[in-house]
């Protein structure tokens, strides 16, 4: 089965590749011919993920193409900050995006803030046969103090999930994919595709 992955992250691809059985193919942006970037008007991560995978859909019905789709949006919601950056967590700072800028702008509205739960989520959208199936992940945690590790993207060096003592960008890739919000909503999206 071919499966058109809205994504031209190949980490990304590289990850869900890994995980699915060899039946199933996935491609992703570059390999259909999209180079532009999608547009994300969306006022929700959920809505964000649903408008990726139509652009994507849409680009290849003009082709005459037919195949499923899926695509995702993550989003780091911070509770003293009434859920920011949440839905705008890529371009928090503004544009260009940049993951530096980003975390110092994080760090600087939490200074004086002692309450630092937050919370990642992930929302997966796939238009299979013309329907539309949605699958979360989320993962609870507090931001760090102060920016520690060097591995992952985006808030990893500030994010430290639940029962863990280290942030995301300390833990190993492995730690990291069993645990993340995009791991979870990734292994509903991979139990569905197999039951079907």
């Amino acid at each position: 089965m071919k499966l058109i992955f809205a994504s031209s992250n190949k980490n990304k691809i590289k990850e869900i590749k890994a995980l699915l059985p060899s039946h199933f193919e996935v491609l992703g942006l570059e390999d259909i011919g999209i180079t532009e970037e999608i547009p994300e008007p969306g006022t929700t991560i959920k809505e964000n993920s649903f408008l990726k995978a139509q652009y994507v859909l849409d680009f290849l019905k003009k082709k005459n193409e037919n195949t499923a789709v899926f695509a995702d949006d993550s989003g780091l919601e911070v509770l003293a900050l009434n859920n920011a950056p949440g839905v705008y967590s890529a371009r928090y700072a503004g544009t260009p995006k940049s993951d530096e800028a980003n975390n110092k702008k994080l760090m600087e509205e939490l200074k004086l803030v002692t309450d630092r739960k937050a919370r990642f989520v992930t929302v997966i959208t796939l238009i299979l046969n013309g329907e539309t199936h949605y699958f979360e992940g989320e993962v609870k945690g507090t931001i760090s103090y102060e920016k520690r590790g060097a591995n992952g993207f985006g808030y990893d060096p500030l994010f430290i999930p639940q029962g863990y003592r280290s942030t995301f960008a300390e833990l190993s890739a492995e730690t990291k994919n069993t645990i993340s919000h995009r791991a979870l909503a990734v292994k509903k999206l991979i139990e569905f595709l197999i039951g079907n």
